[in-house]
């Protein structure tokens, strides 16, 4: 299992949410760092080193490596907002 390491958007928005969404959410990010290539996760289009993942509402944006999850960002999925922060962090 690989550490997981949460941005500081990522942590003031996972904060943000309602207990039920943050506990589902919290869940699926420990799934991913059991598994960050599972078969409903997907490459990002246009950054080769990040990967998508969606739990309900919400979109996850992380990369990995042999010892650690990285999330960028967390976001609602149908906004395009959580892809314009993503362009204008510069990652």
């Amino acid at each position: 299992m690989r550490e997981v390491n949460l941005s500081k958007d990522a942590g003031k928005f996972l904060k943000k949410l309602p207990p039920k969404h943050r506990r589902q959410m919290a869940e699926r990010i420990l799934g991913l760092s059991e598994n960050p290539l599972a078969l409903d996760t997907g490459k990002l289009r246009g950054y080769d080193d990040y990967r998508r993942a969606d739990i309900g509402e919400y979109r996850i944006i992380y990369r990995f490596s042999q010892a650690m999850v990285f999330v960028t960002l967390l976001g609602k999925r149908k906004d395009d907002e959580v892809y314009r922060k993503f362009k204008r962090s510069g990652k």
